[in-house]
């Protein structure tokens, strides 16, 4: 009949569980992996260096595949030596992981060591309302980058693989909360009230005023 609604299957809310279910189950891998990370950050740094330099490799091909079949336009040499640049740091970083490990624990530092102070001074020259917080910031990132540029080129050996399990461990733990929780919340919209006594349920002849 035109102008009805129909209400959803049993079967979507099944959809849903098995969705928040894969959520969780991904989200513990990623944990398991984050927490094997930080064991063996050395194992953790050059895994996440060949991963990078992976990426970078097919990236620059897909560019370069893209690029190809764009011939003829404005950017296309553009985009030929965007892919070729590509590739060529994926090729390096593949052949020379520790090596490009250093370079990038190096930049890395850097970064740290230059938002820190730019922070650290910033927050001292403005004192805005988030003032403490700003300081905190600039200290932490300040010392962050001492402490790996003092140590360099030996923290290029751990200091990628850390923040990269720490960013598969607070992935993991996200997603794993996600699927847990909105499970959690399918389960109790679709379960049925079983709390309504029989004469307040529809269908039932009781209840009814006599004619």
């Amino acid at each position: 009949m035109a102008g009805t609604t129909r209400s959803p299957g049993p079967e979507e809310p099944g959809k849903l569980k098995r969705s928040f279910s894969l959520l969780a189950v991904l989200g513990t891998i990623l944990v398991i992996a984050g927490v094997v990370g930080l064991i063996y950050t050395g194992v953790a740094t050059l895994t996440s260096m060949l991963l990078f330099g992976w990426l970078l490799l097919i990236g620059g091909i897909v560019g370069l595949v893209h690029a190809v079949q764009s011939r003829g336009s404005d950017y296309f040499w553009l985009a030929v030596v965007v892919a070729a640049l590509n590739i060529a740091a994926g090729i390096v970083v593949i052949r020379h992981p520790y090596g490009s490990a250093e370079a990038l624990t190096l930049f890395a530092a850097l970064l740290f060591l230059t938002g820190g102070l730019f922070r650290l001074v910033g927050s001292l020259v403005v004192r805005g309302p988030q003032f403490g917080w700003t300081v905190f910031q600039g200290a932490v990132g300040l010392v962050l980058g001492i402490l790996v540029l003092g140590n360099w080129p030996e923290s290029s050996r751990y200091v990628l693989g850390l923040f990269f399990s720490l960013a598969l461990l607070f992935d993991g733990l996200g997603l794993l909360a996600i699927g847990v929780g909105g499970r959690r919340i399918v389960t109790l919209v679709t379960e049925p009230d079983v709390s309504a006594s029989p004469t307040d349920r529809p269908g039932n002849g009781q209840g009814r005023s006599p004619l």
